[in-house]
């Protein structure tokens, strides 16, 4: 049993060494948390639980973290992917729930399991979840301030449960200011792909991580043979023909963790039960 996930990249705004610590200690919090909770339950469980986590921390782009858009109104997007059944479910674009991974997982029983907008919003309302402002006052601020993270935040969770089985979330609050109707990559499979052999999640630049097909392109050479570490450095200097801004995190079949970033500014934490890693 191991798990790794990621809070996004530090951006302009967050580089003070108050705020890097706070992440990392944040992060290695919600990692433990993730565990203790993964000792007795499935690793699609688990990846919901640990995103819902960051999506309740505001020091996070997502949930409660959320940037706001052009118009003033935050639209979020998430994903949740199973290893075992390499199902797929997401909302892209919903407003005013608090934890849009838990309304992704719901999907999952779905046959239309990626709603967006309106129809995700419903969907939502139907099945239970409040209408929750996910508007914080440093958000309001830096918009109203017509500030920009940059767009590379994003939080994910990637895990492997005792039976082996292998599970992703991805969740985020976009990249600030976008143009309404804008499409991430956190409930696509470029950004948030996971298969019997194989899980990763991915945060960035939507736009480049979707254009260079990442979590997918990972995952399909694990699948076909490739070591886990070949993967990435394959698929991330294609991201370099692009001038690609990414990060991604991944777990294979054999528990082997690994990571990479474009740029060394993605913050993650992956724990075993007995060895922490804890990066920017």
């Amino acid at each position: 049993m191991k798990i790794i996930i990621h809070g996004g990249f530090f951006s302009e705004s967050d580089q003070s060494h108050e705020v890097k610590v706070a992440k990392q200690n944040s992060l290695k919090n919600i990692a433990q948390k993730a565990f203790e909770y993964l000792q007795n339950n499935s690793a699609f469980d688990t990846v919901a639980y640990a995103v819902s986590l960051l999506e309740d921390d505001e020091l996070f782009n997502a949930g409660i973290g959320s940037q706001i858009q052009s118009d003033g109104v935050i639209r979020m997007s998430a994903a949740i992917m199973d290893g075992e059944t390499q199902k797929l479910s997401g909302v892209i674009n919903i407003q005013d729930v608090k934890n849009p991974i838990f309304v992704a997982k719901e999907l999952m029983k779905e046959d239309d399991r990626v709603l967006g907008g309106n129809g995700a919003k419903n969907y939502a309302s139907e099945h239970g979840f409040e209408n929750f402002s996910t508007e914080i006052p440093q958000r309001r601020k830096e918009y109203e301030a017509k500030l920009n993270n940059g767009g590379k935040g994003t939080v994910g969770c990637v895990a492997i449960d005792k039976n082996g089985k292998l599970a992703v979330a991805t969740s985020t609050g976009g990249k600030g200011f976008e143009i309404p109707g804008r499409i991430s990559d956190s409930a696509t499979v470029a950004g948030n792909y996971a298969n019997s052999f194989c899980a990763v999640s991915c945060t960035g630049v939507g736009e480049d991580i979707v254009s260079n097909a990442t979590s997918a392109k990972i995952v399909t050479r694990v699948t076909d043979g490739m070591s886990l570490k070949n993967a990435f450095i394959k698929t991330f200097e294609e991201l370099k023909t692009i001038d690609g801004f990414a990060g991604a995190i991944a777990i294979d079949k054999d528990g082997n963790i690994y990571h990479q970033d474009s740029h060394p500014t993605m913050v993650f934490a992956s724990f075993d039960g007995e060895n922490f890693e804890v990066f920017n």
